[in-house]
């Protein structure tokens, strides 16, 4: 997921590489099983990101920003005993990582998150010089202060 532009090579790659991911594992177009599904919002002053996270203990999740780079992991574990014999596996165990590449109208010391529902929600806000702003236009009061032109 990427929030700002980045190099075109570097886009195919990651789209080829989540492509054969998705065929080594046997998930077919679309279906995201072991990753963090993400919504991602732009708003009047900030970037919302949401994250499903369901089933996972809160202690486990960690957001981190390094040089642009905004990291989400999280980990499930086996909730089973010894004895207990598992005849259907759908949900996936482990540890989950997500990054998004942020835009450098983002301020990335800023960042909150919150996780509440199975749901983490990561607020990014946007720098103020980045925010749409109207400008002002002045008008000369008399002819003699405009300036003309000549060709």
């Amino acid at each position: 997921m990427l929030l700002t532009s980045i190099d075109p090579f570097v886009q195919e790659f990651d789209r080829q590489f989540d492509r054969l991911t998705r065929q080594a594992l046997g998930w077919g177009e679309g279906e995201t099983r072991g990753a963090m599904p993400l919504d991602g919002v732009r708003r009047k002053d900030d970037v919302l990101l949401k994250f499903d996270l369901p089933g996972v203990d809160p202690e486990t999740i960690e957001v981190t920003v390094d040089r642009g780079v905004l990291s989400v992991s999280a980990s499930r574990e086996e909730e089973f005993g010894q004895e207990d014999r598992m005849f259907v596996r759908e949900r996936p165990m482990g540890t989950f990582t997500r990054r998004v590449y942020l835009s450098e109208h983002l301020d990335s010391d800023r960042i909150d998150a919150a996780y509440s529902n199975g749901v983490l929600a990561v607020r990014i806000p946007v720098i103020e010089r980045a925010k749409p702003r109207k400008v002002e236009i002045q008008r000369a009061e008399h002819a003699a202060e405009q300036k003309s032109i000549k060709a």
